[in-house]
């Protein structure tokens, strides 16, 4: 099968486990690395390796949930689709959680940015990551759901290059959701402003721009970037919700 998973829960648990200390932080550089710098054995780079004992928490909270058997069964539905005909390449599907709580270098937007848009380390090492926050409640459905996306996401990437336009992250997010059966649905709020924001700036690479349309002012007013008026985080998202319908 294409995609499998790679169990890493009971790896972190032990990690965890260890004091926090320079020896932990080596600790986790052998996992990422192992014996080569600047490599990647192990899809580890989302997790805080000096988190505090809530992250064992999270952990627990995933493992109680059999989370990574629920991948596995998701896998197995994701399998049967006419979509994964055009790939034989074999990608290793495993969990993060990013620490958001204490995570004092955690950016909850930027971190969620990079994990949709910034794919080629782990596509080119044929990963795939499910990232979690700390800060949320985990519920069967939910690992159902980010298990789709992160799936279709790697699925496009195979056959597209990287969005760098407004448009191309749109498309991309599109895909996702219309392949989705978990997807949220939109909210019910008005789009106008928002549809008029997209069909003016749609061929713009300004990273800037894209990201105050993707996740709003307030996420973007933390990175030093103008208000262009949008005021509900995650609206863009709710904007490409609305077009899947």
């Amino acid at each position: 099968m294409p995609f499998n998973v790679l169990p890493i829960l009971d790896t972190m648990v032990e990690f965890y486990q260890k004091p926090i200390s320079s020896e932990r932080f080596q600790a986790y550089l052998q996992l990422l690395q192992g014996n080569t710098k600047g490599d990647m054995v192990l899809p580890i780079g989302g997790y805080n390796p000096m988190a505090k004992p809530h992250l064992l928490d999270k952990l627990a909270e995933l493992k109680a949930l059999k989370a990574e058997e629920i991948i596995s069964e998701v896998l197995a539905s994701i399998h049967q689709k006419k979509s994964l005909s055009k790939t034989d390449q074999q990608f290793q599907v495993s969990i993060t959680i990013a620490d958001d709580m204490l995570g004092g270098w955690t950016n909850r937007f930027t971190t969620d940015y990079d994990s949709r848009f910034k794919l080629n380390p782990l596509v080119t090492r044929h990963f795939c990551v499910v990232l979690f926050w700390s800060s949320e409640v985990y519920t069967a459905d939910l690992i159902r759901q980010r298990v789709q996306e992160t799936v279709f996401r790697t699925l496009y990437w195979l056959e597209h290059p990287r969005p760098l336009s407004l448009a191309d992250h749109v498309a991309q997010e599109l895909f996702v959701v219309k392949n989705t059966q978990f997807a949220s649905p939109p909210l019910a709020v008005d789009m106008t402003y928002l549809k008029n924001y997209y069909q003016e700036h749609q061929s713009t690479d300004d990273y800037s721009v894209i990201f105050s349309f993707l996740y709003g002012d307030n996420a973007a007013l933390q990175l030093g970037f103008k208000e262009y008026g949008v005021q509900r985080e995650m609206a863009g998202f709710n904007y490409i919700r609305r077009l899947a319908l």
